[in-house]
C-alpha cells in the first residue's frame, strides 16, 4: 500500500511542477498563447484551468502524504530497538563486562 501512494504522490509532484512552469507569474504563460477569442479554450479560461488544477492537485499531494503517514508499517508494541535490547541485556548481566571508566580528569601538570 505504501508503495502505491509513493508512486502516486512522485506522478501528482510531476504534475504539479509541469502545470505551475506552464503558468506564468505576469499573466502569461500558456494563457498568452492564444490570441485569438474565438479558441476552444480562450485566455480566462486556460488561467482558470491552470489555477483549478494547481490547487487540486496541491489538494490532492496533501491527501496522499497524509494517506502515507498511516500506511507506513509500524513495529509492533512488542518488538523492541537493538538499543533497548543492549539496554536490557547489560542490566540483566549486572554491568559486570562493563570497562572500568576513570572517575574524573587526569591530573594536568
Amino acid at each position: 500500500m505504501f508503495q502505491l501512494l509513493s508512486v502516486l504522490i512522485i506522478i501528482v509532484c510531476v504534475l504539479l511542477v509541469l502545470v505551475v512552469l506552464v503558468q506564468n507569474s505576469k499573466g502569461g504563460g500558456l494563457a498568452a498563447n492564444f490570441g485569438a477569442s474565438n479558441q476552444i479554450m480562450g485566455v480566462r479560461r486556460t488561467a482558470d484551468f491552470l489555477e483549478k488544477s494547481t490547487w487540486t492537485l496541491a489538494a490532492v499531494l496533501l491527501a496522499l502524504s497524509i494517506l502515507s503517514s498511516w500506511a507506513i508499517d509500524k513495529p509492533s508494541e512488542d518488538t523492541k530497538s537493538r538499543i533497548e535490547q543492549q539496554m536490557q541485556n547489560q542490566m540483566d548481566f549486572g554491568g559486570e563486562d562493563l570497562p572500568d571508566m576513570p572517575a574524573g580528569l587526569p591530573d594536568q601538570e
